[in-house]
């Protein structure tokens, strides 16, 4: 009876499904490398993904909200947002001005301009991020870990820029800001800036071991094996 090659005789034919070992005791070998050329991935990585995917959905839906108001600060009688700049006399309806000059704040109407373009900027990062993480789960492919890579680094150029809108907001009207003036939509800017930096920085981790334990064990065998 023939001997039957070596196991490692049987990898360049694992890509080939229809080659076959056709030497007697041969077959259980091929199969059982054919069974284990993919990496096994545990039940917690894609319930990790899963969750990853839904915060930054969430940060993605903050951060919109919070800026098509705009409303981010309330001093004394007067409102300032992003868009808009209102007053109030004698608890009267809102009276908002586009014109961020009349509130008479230096530098406002530029500074304001450049906050919100770089927050939405953040916003439209976030959407294509988000894209690319769900695309990374649905395609099997090779190039999803790239994807999902990607698509991390995306929320972590988000969470720079939205930061960065914040923090020239904050900047601008640091002689009118008190921790009570600042309004809720602020805040769920500021929720959404930092679930854009978590679902960055948990996505790269999470990629960077799938793709070490890929690499160290690519036919997804035993290291003595």
């Amino acid at each position: 009876m023939p001997s039957c090659p070596p196991e490692e005789d049987f990898r360049p034919w694992i890509t080939a499904s229809s080659q076959r070992c056709w030497q007697p005791g041969c077959g259980a070998v091929a199969q059982k490398l054919l069974a284990q050329r993919r990496p096994r991935r545990s039940f917690s990585d894609p319930s990790i993904r899963a969750l990853i995917i839904l915060c930054a959905s969430l940060a993605v839906v903050l951060s919109s909200l919070s800026i098509c108001d705009g409303h981010w600060l309330l001093a004394d009688d007067r409102l300032f947002g992003l868009w808009h700049f209102c007053t109030t006399s004698n608890q009267a309806e809102l009276h908002c001005l586009r014109d961020l000059r009349q509130a008479h704040v230096p530098g406002l109407a530029s500074g304001m301009a450049v906050a919100r373009s770089v927050a939405t900027l953040a916003v439209v990062v976030a959407i294509f991020g988000l894209e690319l993480l769900m695309v990374s789960q649905v395609s099997e492919d090779p190039r999803s870990w790239h994807r999902w890579a990607v698509g991390s680094a995306l929320f972590l150029l988000a969470f720079i820029l939205s930061f960065g809108g914040l923090l020239s907001f904050l900047t601008l009207l640091r002689n009118q800001v008190t921790l009570m003036g600042l309004t809720r939509t602020f805040w769920s800017e500021f929720t959404a800036s930092f679930l854009f930096f978590l679902s960055a920085v948990s996505g790269l981790h999470v990629n960077s071991i799938s793709r070490t334990d890929s690499v160290t064990h690519p036919w997804g065998l035993p290291a003595e094996f």
